[in-house]
Formats: C-alpha cells, structure tokens, sequence
C-alpha cells in the first residue's frame, strides 16, 4: 500500500504489543493490537477467492435496511460495493481496489476507496482505506489510514478458515485515525433469509472496537456470495440492520465507468491526505478494462 521500502517481518513481529479485551464470548484473552504482516506471503494477491469473501473485479453488490440512532430515529440505508477493475501497490502488495458508498436518507453520506488482497493461506486482508463523510454535499472527514504509514497496520477482513474459539483478530490497526475494529467468530451453522437468498450453514462474525465497549455489528456470511446480512448486539448506540438485495456483474462499459469514478475519489485523496495518501502509487487499470477505455 505504500511507496517505500518494505518493513522486514521481523522488525513487525518484535514491536507487537498485547492488551487484554472482552472478547464476543465474554471471556477475557489477551489479544494483539494488531496483526503481524508478512508482504512475501502474497504470490497471486488480487485472486480473491475465500470462499466466505470473494471479490471478484466486475461485481457490485447492494445492500438495504435501515439505521436507528439513539434518538430512535429511523433512517433508510443502502450500501452499494463495487469491486473495481483498479489494482494499487500497498507495501509490497498488489491490492484490488473496492469502491464503496453509504446511502442514508437518499443523501449520500459516505464514499470510500479500500484495498483489500489475499494471502497464500486464503485470509483476506485490508490494507487501507480513504473514506470520505459528508454532511449534505460538505466534506466532513476523511480518516484515511494505510499500511505502513504514521504506525497504521493491516488488517485482517476474512480468516481462511473461520471457526467459533479461534482468536479475535484485528481488522486494522491505525491509531492517528482511531481505527481500532476488531473481529471474532460468534457462530457458524447459521440460517438466514434475505431478498437475495436464503441459505443455510452461515457464518456470523462480531464486530467491535475500543471506542464503543459493549456494542456489537455482526456480520453474516454465506458460502460464495460473502456478507449477506449486517445486524447488531449488545449496547445500544447507532443501530444498523442490512440485508443484500442484488448482486450483478457489471458490463464492461459499466465497470470502466466505475472505475473513472473511484480514480477521481482516489485523485481527491491525494489532495486531502496527503501525509498518508500521498506515500501510495496511483491505482492502475487492469489490461482488460484499460482496452475498453
């Protein structure tokens, strides 16, 4: 994700420090702040095929529901995800660029570019990202963080192999931005039904972070298609219910469009982040897309 030299794994391994947390099943465990990376261990890094989060360049996905705030406020949601014919060098890592939006109210209030690879061993991970918040058409924020830079970590969005018991895992370690979530496997065997689907032998991931003790996102998985549901647990703060509606792969006309838009969001990034952004390589088509162009 970074323009630079490589951070030996070694030099990693010896600055990981522990803390101990709350996990999901409510027993205390020690857990690392973050996870050790190994950029060697990316041979075919854009092939992301984990079975429970694939992202395959051309998809989009679409998601529906509602968030409730503390006012009991309801609004209506969407989530719509591109994964984009864009790849972006990351620390050594050739990452696949995913372009992301959040719809509240028919107002969109959040855009984001992030990039995502996948290990030798089919753990997915999240090396960054560059969001942008907005109130009405006004730029709030923009936490950007990336490996590698002012102590920022990558993290992980999907083990290999998921079991309930296995250890929490950081999905991102970027304390300038206070991004500190973490996962945990809460169930497996699950059945859910949404307008896309039903399906059986579900995944559910719990979600937390340092800043928000006490409540929970959880995620649900299905076998070849990835998050089919977004809930919650725990405390109650912003409340967000989701579930997929559509997943369709884009045209080659449409993908091209799609990735116009998240190269303009990523030429915006290096205008607005550029102690973190402005370290990074710019994104590059891939040879199929650049010759729709």
């Amino acid at each position: 994700m970074i323009d630079c030299s490589r951070r030996a794994f070694v030099v990693a391994a010896v600055v990981v420090s522990l803390v101990v947390a709350t996990t999901s099943s409510g027993a205390a465990e020690p857990e690392q702040k973050y996870e050790l990376f190994d950029s060697n261990n990316f041979d075919h890094s854009t092939t992301i095929d984990n079975e429970w989060f694939p992202l395959k360049p051309g998809m989009r996905y679409v998601w529906d529901g509602v968030t409730v705030d503390e006012d009991e406020e309801v609004e209506s949601h969407s989530v719509v995800l591109t994964v984009t014919g864009l790849t972006k060098m990351i620390d050594g890592v050739r990452t696949v660029v995913c372009w992301e939006r959040d719809i509240v109210d028919r107002e969109l209030e959040e855009s984001e570019i992030y990039f995502a690879a996948q290990d030798n061993d089919g753990t997915v991970w999240l090396l960054g990202e560059y969001p942008e918040e907005y109130d009405g058409k006004k730029l709030e924020a923009a936490p950007c963080w990336i490996q590698g830079i002012q102590d920022a970590k990558a993290g992980i969005m999907m083990l290999a192999d998921p079991k309930v018991g296995s250890p929490s895992y950081s999905q991102g370690w970027a304390p300038a931005v206070e991004f500190t979530d973490r996962g945990a496997v809460y169930k497996t065997d699950e059945k859910t039904s949404v307008p896309f689907g039903s399906y059986d032998d579900v995944l559910v991931i719990d979600e937390y972070n340092k800043e928000e003790p006490g409540a929970f996102q959880l995620k649900y998985f299905a076998r070849g298609v990835g998050n089919v549901r977004v809930g919650w647990r725990g405390d109650v703060t912003d409340q967000e219910t989701l579930e997929l509606v559509q997943v369709e792969e884009l045209s080659a006309e449409e993908l091209a469009k799609a990735d116009d838009e998240a190269l303009q969001l990523e030429q915006h990034a290096y205008e607005i982040s550029k102690d973190d952004f402005g370290h990074t390589k710019p994104s590059e088509r891939s040879a199929a897309n650049a010759v729709a162009q």
